[in-house]
């Protein structure tokens, strides 16, 4: 399940995209079209800064704005930066230590199947396919 938090994540940068005026879009803004705290928000777009999804300025004339064009986005790399590796199963997570049951193990096809398809869903979806035209 995507959590509210990577739900948003998604609302910001689709604002971001929407609202590009070449300046930094202030967080209060966002918060208020998108009807979400901007105490939340803050909490989001640190995680999308040091994941270098959004670049961010304080002080006057600051706020945030995409790194790139939306079009360089995929939906699949903003949900795993903010909710964690997609897989199913743990077995199938980058980096996972070998199962020692995967030789005989009768259900690996079906989660290798599944974890495929998310994978190519998500990844095959990109910010600007979001963006009301």
């Amino acid at each position: 399940m995507i959590s509210t938090k990577g739900r948003y994540a998604i609302r910001v940068m689709i604002d971001l995209a929407e609202h590009n005026t070449g300046s930094y879009i202030p967080l209060k803004d966002i918060a208020a079209r998108q009807g979400i705290s901007k105490k939340y928000l803050e909490i989001i777009v640190k995680e999308m800064v040091a994941g270098n999804l959004l670049v961010g300025a304080s002080g006057r004339g600051g706020g945030y704005m995409l790194c790139r064009s939306p079009q360089e986005y995929t939906i699949g790399e903003v949900i795993e930066l903010m909710e964690g590796p997609l897989a199913p199963v743990a077995c199938l997570a980058d980096g996972a230590a070998p199962c020692p049951r995967s030789a005989e193990c009768e259900t690996l096809p079906l989660w290798a199947e599944y974890d495929q398809m998310t994978h190519d869903f998500f990844y095959s979806r990109h910010l600007s396919d979001l963006i009301r035209k």
